[in-house]
């Protein structure tokens, strides 16, 4: 039982990775990468400040893995990314904008 599970799941990843690759999984793998990213970026400020933060960089690479990964979506014609991502990418630029208002506004004040 053990053994037949152990091949059918080598079956499964080797179909699912291998047999499927294509340019198009290498663009989804990069965009996921990308998305990945702004993680280790908002991690690595946050130990830097010794405190929870959210720098500009993780929006961008929130944008775009988004974008790639929607675009990737589309091909596959994958509703759940192209849904997941359409919203996520509108977010990301707006926090953007916000980011970009308040740092007019403490400009202007200063």
């Amino acid at each position: 039982m053990l053994i037949q599970l152990s091949h059918d799941i080598g079956g499964y990843l080797y179909d699912v990775f291998v047999a499927r690759a294509d340019l198009w999984l290498a663009l989804g793998l990069f965009g996921q990468a990308l998305f990945a990213m702004r993680f280790v970026v908002q991690w690595l400020a946050s130990e830097r400040a010794g405190r929870s933060v959210v720098p500009v960089a993780f929006w961008f690479f929130s944008i775009g893995g988004g974008v790639i990964t929607l675009v990737y979506g589309l091909y596959r014609r994958e509703p759940v990314i192209i849904l997941g991502q359409a919203l996520s990418v509108l977010i990301y630029v707006r926090n953007l904008m916000l980011i970009r208002r308040s740092g007019q506004r403490e400009s202007e004040s200063a």
